[in-house]
């Protein structure tokens, strides 16, 4: 089975550090992900080792090492890679872990010899098996006390142990739960659910960052909407994002939008999104018609043929997204553009319209490609009309970068040389004659500078 990994640096960096912590007369193995999914055929990522050496052991025995959480028995090891770089293994030691207190991490750990005792503590029967490295490809090189082995073969994600003491400890494990049904196309097992469900409302007992981090997990590997219907069978939703569960049922006009009601609408987008996309496209997708439960307005029964509308949805889909993303802790380069895929994506209606200035302004939105992929997913959730996504497409596409962001003919330098005193004004001139350059109206600076005396009078004036 190893032959998978043979040409992974990576494994043969983490198979390095078991031959010498065995060496040294220590039991070694991989643990975790990377057994579940050398069984399911596919390339792990990362390779982490567990061990019956203690953290003092084990940085004494490697020449680069970083103590990431000794406490609780982990240790990162490092390795130089082939290509100048480096590689992290994380070891961890055999433990067994006291209560948790604060539902995240155990308040204290009693280190362990036995490799049974340690699979205990850890969450999911797929994530409990262990490797032998150095036991060839056969059977005889996989640990399973835990049923494992089973559940894969069964699709099936279980807990190890009792499923409401393992949530109990870590309240995070019943997002990752989703996560992992989710991505491997697998069921939580009933009584696992059946957890989940009992214990959903303290969900909110997890940091923000965490809870962050695993939804933007859930979006960006390939199976978003199956994750997040999940979440709201689980009752896990309502206490994370509830503003998302006010979607539900929000009835849309049937000539737009003949797939549904915008929930619906939003798993459509949900499940267009692609494994590895960009964390913001992807928060675009689940955040663009946030605002719409807001302002729903049903069609007036005297006035015919008036539908439901959505009026002023952007501007208020645009404040609840800041509030979502400012409570999750979002960075501020990725609000910004979290938000803007909010604020624009409506603005393609337009775009047929629009001046020639107005267009280019908006063919070089940062990221531009996202608008434009969040639009092709808006259309093809809902009337799958892409004439206006064609037209931006092709226009974003055949239209130089200097032609939409040129150097400027008109700068406040110039502004100031003409005799213009610097003053709010000044904004509304550069804007102006930018506009009229980017029209093609004007090609000089001294064009330019003719234009804002014409709207704005001599240096001097008034």
């Amino acid at each position: 089975m190893s032959e998978l990994w043979g040409e992974n640096a990576r494994y043969r960096a983490a198979r390095e550090i078991v031959v010498a912590l065995r060496t040294a007369g220590y039991t070694a193995y991989f643990a975790g992900g990377c057994v579940r999914d050398l069984l399911l055929g596919v390339e792990a990522k990362d390779f982490d080792v567990a061990t019956s050496a203690t953290p003092d052991v084990v940085m004494g025995t490697f020449a680069k090492t970083y103590s990431v959480g000794a406490h609780f028995g982990v240790v990162l090891v490092c390795a130089p890679d082939e290509d100048g770089g480096e590689i992290a293994t994380e070891v961890a030691t055999f433990r067994h872990d006291g209560a948790y207190s604060d539902g995240r991490r155990p308040d204290a750990v009693r280190f362990s010899t036995d490799p049974h005792e340690d699979v205990q503590r850890r969450d999911f029967t797929i994530n409990g098996m262990l490797f032998d490295p150095l036991a060839g490809s056969g059977e005889e090189a996989i640990l399973d006390f835990v049923g494992g082995r089973e559940d894969l073969t069964k699709h099936r994600v279980r807990t190890i142990g009792v499923a409401k003491e393992r949530f109990t400890e870590d309240k995070l494990r019943m997002l990752r739960a989703v996560r992992f049904a989710a991505r491997l196309e697998f069921e939580v097992d009933s009584v696992t659910a059946g957890a989940i469900k009992e214990l959903a409302t303290e969900i909110t007992q997890v940091s923000l960052e965490r809870i962050r981090d695993e939804l933007t997990l859930m979006l960006t590997e390939g199976h978003a909407r199956r994750a997040f219907e999940m979440l709201y069978e689980f009752g896990l939703l309502q206490h994370i994002l509830p503003e998302a569960v006010k979607m539900r049922g929000v009835e849309q006009p049937p000539q737009f939008h003949p797939e549904g009601d915008v929930w619906v609408h939003t798993l459509l987008l949900l499940e267009k999104l692609q494994p590895g996309v960009s964390p913001t496209l992807a928060w675009g997708a689940l955040l663009h018609d946030i605002g719409k439960p807001a302002t729903f307005r049903p069609p007036d029964a005297k006035k015919p043929g008036d539908r439901i509308r959505f009026d002023g949805h952007v501007e208020v889909g645009v404040r609840i997204a800041e509030a979502i993303l400012a409570r999750l802790r979002f960075s501020n380069e990725e609000t910004e553009q979290i938000v803007a895929l909010v604020k624009n994506h409506m603005r393609f209606g337009d775009i047929l319209q629009m001046r020639e200035s107005t267009l280019k302004r908006f063919l070089r939105l940062p990221k531009f490609d996202e608008h434009l992929r969040l639009h092709w997913m808006d259309c093809m959730s809902a009337h799958g009309d892409l004439r206006l996504y064609e037209f931006a497409r092709e226009r974003y596409e055949a239209v130089p970068v200097e032609e939409i962001r040129p150097k400027l003919l008109v700068t406040g330098r110039d502004l100031i040389a003409a005799g213009y005193r610097p003053s709010p004004q000044f904004k509304e001139m550069l804007e102006a004659a930018e506009d009229a350059q980017l029209e093609g109206a004007v090609t000089t600076t001294e064009e330019g500078l003719v234009l804002v005396r014409e709207r704005w009078g001599e240096p001097g004036d008034g």
